[in-house]
C-alpha cells in the first residue's frame, strides 16, 4: 500500500481535491516522519508543527466549504522553506549563530505566494551560513547529511531541502540558488532541481537584488511537481531590478511540463577549460549516457567549447569571486559579533574589504560583457548539457579541514559548473538520470534560453518518461 510520503505532491494534491486524503492526515505523517527520522539526517533547523497542523485543519475547512474550482493548487500539500527565506512569526537563522534567535516579522513575497497557493510549512531546512557554501554545516544545528550514504554531504546551500526530500521528510521543497545551490544538492541526492530565470521570483521585499545572482526555485522528485511549484513561487514586486519574460507560448509551466518537446538542439561540453579541474568518471559517464539518450529521443545534439572560457576570456573565477565575497559581506553583522561567523565568511567578508569600488566594477562589467556574448554564441540552441558537478557527493567535513582558503579552493573544484549560469541568469535544472556503481546519484544540467524555463521542463520530463527515476529511493524511505 502507498504510504503518503510516497506520493507526488501532484498528486498529493489532487486527493486533497477529491476529499480522499486529509491535509490534516498529511501533515501529521510527515511530521511523524521528521520526529522519527530527522537525527539522521539533520534536514530542519526549525520545525513548525503548531504552523503546520494549523494550515492543514484551515486547508480542510476549505476542501469541505470551496468548490474544487476554487481550491488553491497547492491546498494541503507539505513544502518546507529555506532557512534563508521568512515565514512570518517563525525563526530565521541564516544558518547562523549571529542570527539563532532572531525572528522573522513578516513572509518573503515568494513565501507569501506559497502561503496563498495553500501549501503547509513545516519547517525551515538547514543551510549553511549566509548561503555561502557548497555544503550545509554550520554553527546553529547539526550538519545536513546524505539520505543515500548518511557520512556524505547533502550539498548546499539548499542542503536541508534537498535531505527533507529525498529522505520522505517533505514532498517537495523551498530553495534557492545563487552559485548552483539547488542544483547541486539536487545533484548528489538523486532530485530534479530547478533554477528559474533571473527575475522570475521576486527576493522582495527584505532581500536586494544586487548582482542578480540568487533566485529561490524547487527541489523535487518529479518533474511536474518542480513545475507547479514554479507556477505557485513566480512573483514580482514593483522596484525589483530584474523581470523575466513570460513562457513562450503562453499557459502554465504545468502545461509545459505535460507537453512534448518536439526535436530540439542541443549543444554540450564537459570539459572546465583553464581551470585545469578534472572531471570524475562516474560524471563524465553520466554526461555521454545523457548524451545518447537524448540522442536515442531525437534530439540534436553539438559539441561546443565551454562557452564560459570562450567568453570570459579566462577571467570568470576570479571575476566571480569578487561577487561571492561582496555578497557574502552584505549581511548586516554587529563588528562586536563578527567573530562567531564560520571561517568562511570570516575570510569573505575581509576579502571585500579589500576589494576596491573600481574593482568591484571592473569585474561585474567584464561579467556583463561575457554574459552578453554568451547568450550571442549559444542562441541558435534550445538547450545546453553539461555536468552537474565535477565528481558524486564528497563526505561530511571534506571542505572544511584546511581552512578558508582551502575550503573555497575546493568549493571551486566540486562546483565548476553551476554559477556560471547564475551569472547569465538563464534557467537551469538537474536531472537524476545516473547512479554511480556505488549507488550514488549524478545529475546532468541542462540550461536554457532566458525565459525558457517551459522548453527545459518538457525536456526534462520527456527525459522523466524515457528513464524515470522516482522508484530510486535511499535507504530508510521505508521506515
Amino acid at each position: 500500500m502507498t504510504r503518503i510520503h510516497e506520493l507526488p505532491a501532484y498528486r498529493i494534491a489532487a486527493l486533497v481535491r477529491s476529499r480522499e486524503l486529509s491535509p490534516v492526515e498529511i501533515a501529521e505523517h510527515f511530521l511523524d516522519r521528521i520526529r522519527r527520522l530527522d537525527d539522521r539526517y539533520g534536514a530542519y533547523v526549525t520545525v513548525t508543527e503548531e504552523l503546520a497542523l494549523d494550515q492543514a485543519r484551515n486547508a480542510e475547512k476549505r476542501v469541505v466549504n470551496d468548490t474544487p474550482d476554487d481550491l488553491p493548487p497547492l491546498l494541503g500539500v507539505p513544502v518546507p522553506i529555506k532557512d534563508l527565506d521568512t515565514v512570518a512569526g517563525v525563526r530565521v537563522t541564516f544558518g547562523s549563530r549571529v542570527y539563532s534567535d532572531h525572528v522573522a516579522p513578516r513572509d518573503s513575497a515568494m513565501v507569501s505566494r506559497l502561503r496563498d497557493a495553500g501549501a503547509v510549512f513545516l519547517g525551515k531546512t538547514n543551510t549553511p551560513e549566509f548561503g555561502s557554501t557548497c555544503h550545509t554545516e554550520n554553527g546553529v544545528a547539526p550538519p545536513s547529511r546524505n539520505p543515500w550514504d548518511t557520512d556524505l554531504s547533502p550539498g548546499g546551500s539548499s542542503g536541508g531541502a534537498a535531505a527533507a526530500v529525498a529522505a520522505g521528510l517533505a514532498p517537495v521543497a523551498q530553495a534557492s540558488d545563487g552559485g548552483g545551490s539547488v542544483r547541486i544538492p539536487a545533484s548528489v541526492c538523486g532530485l530534479f532541481g530547478l533554477k528559474p530565470t533571473r527575475g522570475r521570483i521576486s527576493l522582495g521585499p527584505d532581500r536586494a537584488d544586487f548582482h542578480g545572482l540568487s533566485t529561490a526555485g524547487p527541489i523535487t522528485r518529479s518533474v511536474l511537481d518542480a513545475a507547479l511549484m514554479l507556477d505557485a513561487m513566480e512573483c514580482h514586486l514593483p522596484g525589483d531590478l530584474h523581470t523575466a519574460p513570460p513562457p513562450p507560448g503562453g499557459g502554465t509551466f504545468v502545461d509545459h511540463a505535460r507537453r512534448e518537446p518536439g526535436r530540439l538542439r542541443v549543444a554540450r561540453y564537459r570539459d572546465t577549460g583553464a581551470t585545469g579541474i578534472g572531471v570524475h568518471p562516474d560524471v563524465v559517464a553520466a554526461h555521454e549516457d545523457t548524451t545518447r539518450l537524448l540522442l536515442e529521443l531525437g534530439h540534436e545534439v553539438e559539441e561546443i567549447d565551454n562557452p564560459g572560457e570562450t567568453v570570459f576570456g579566462g577571467s570568470y573565477l576570479e571575476d566571480f569571486q569578487y561577487l561571492w565575497a561582496a555578497i557574502a559581506s552584505a549581511s548586516p553583522v554587529d563588528p562586536a559579533r563578527e567573530s562567531e561567523l564560520t571561517p568562511i565568511n570570516r575570510w569573505l567578508r575581509e576579502r571585500a574589504r579589500r576589494t576596491t569600488v573600481p574593482e568591484l566594477m571592473a569585474a561585474t562589467a567584464r561579467l556583463q560583457h561575457g554574459t552578453r556574448a554568451l547568450l550571442a554564441a549559444t542562441s541558435g540552441f534550445d538547450a545546453v548539457l553539461s555536468p552537474t558537478l565535477a565528481r558524486p557527493a564528497v563526505p561530511i567535513g571534506h571542505f572544511t579541514s584546511g581552512g578558508p582558503e582551502e575550503e573555497f579552493r575546493l568549493m571551486t573544484e566540486f562546483t565548476p559548473f553551476t554559477s556560471l549560469y547564475n551569472v547569465t541568469g538563464q534557467p537551469s535544472v538537474s536531472v537524476p538520470l545516473h547512479w554511480s556503481s556505488e549507488g550514488l546519484p549524478i545529475g546532468s544540467m541542462l540550461t536554457g534560453r532566458m525565459g525558457g524555463e517551459g522548453t527545459l521542463l518538457s525536456l526534462s520530463a520527456q527525459l522523466e518518461r524515457a528513464r524515470p527515476w522516482a522508484h530510486r529511493v535511499p535507504p530508510g524511505w521505508t521506515d
